[in-house]
């Protein structure tokens, strides 16, 4: 694949990658998008940095060129898509030259961090179960816009966090990681929200370190992990011989998921 417009810093390392073991020794590498600010993005690289979540940001790519976080991606020496709306014909063009971002960098998981935008089917089979969001409720209480308020106006006496993973519907995809935060009687949206933010920073990269570093299926709507987890992988799969066949190269895992990748951006190409 060409490295799309708007695609600076940082080496390539191949097309994305398909299921990743826990055993796989190399840290996973995300994708992040966002829309803003991207408060969630700089939680999850410092957990990173702090050797909290056995990963790094592979790219981070955004819609809107000046958003906030984009530009700290760059302070940081970061790999950076600048990808808006505008300069692409209709949204499966968009969404191709993203997941193209995407898979230049060789990422391997996807971390939404604000991105407003709603992803295609297409979209998400280039990631299987690979996309993951946040959300400032305790799904599948309030999803979509202004979730704080309409806590606020529900007379709900707890709220929280929801990382999930994402799928064609609105924050409706299987939950990861639940925060709770109380709702004070004094609280006003903006106090809910920062007190709701503040569990975010935390439960986002727990998520992610516990599908890395932990066996995790999932069975209908339930995230399951453990033991449970790996006893029904292990009925489900035939036997290997060698610690080999769990663990794939690098150059393996790049070059299927090259493979897989490419039809997605083909689909969404039209």
């Amino acid at each position: 694949m060409t490295t799309p417009p708007g695609v600076t810093g940082g080496p390539a390392a191949g097309a994305g990658s398909t299921a990743r073991s826990p055993l796989t020794a190399a840290p996973a590498r995300v994708g992040v998008l966002l829309s803003g600010r991207g408060s969630n993005f700089l939680a999850l690289h410092a957990a990173m940095e702090r050797g909290e979540v056995p990963a790094r940001i592979a790219v981070v790519v955004s819609d809107v060129p000046e958003a906030p976080g984009i530009s700290r991606a760059d302070e940081l020496g970061l790999s950076t898509a600048r990808l808006p709306r505008r300069d692409f014909a209709d949204r499966a063009a968009h969404e191709a030259a993203i997941v193209a971002a995407l898979a230049e960098q060789g990422v391997e998981w996807v971390c939404l961090a604000g991105f407003m935008r709603l992803l295609s089917p297409a979209f998400l089979r280039a990631f299987p179960q690979r996309v993951l969001n946040v959300h400032p409720s305790l799904l599948p209480a309030f999803p979509g816009l202004h979730p704080q308020r309409q806590a606020l106006a529900h007379g709900v006496k707890v709220s929280g966090c929801t990382v999930h993973f994402v799928d064609e519907g609105v924050d409706s995809g299987p939950i990861v990681v639940q925060r709770t935060v109380p709702v004070l009687d004094g609280d006003d949206e903006a106090a809910l929200a920062a007190r709701i933010l503040a569990e975010e920073h935390r439960a986002y990269p727990e998520a992610l370190r516990r599908l890395l570093g932990e066996p995790w299926r999932v069975e209908e709507r339930r995230v399951v992990f453990g033991a449970a987890a790996a006893e029904s992988r292990a009925a489900a799969e035939p036997p290997s011989n060698t610690l080999a066949g769990v663990r794939d190269s690098a150059s393996q895992r790049d070059a299927a998921a090259a493979r897989s990748a490419e039809p997605a951006v083909q689909a969404l190409r039209g």
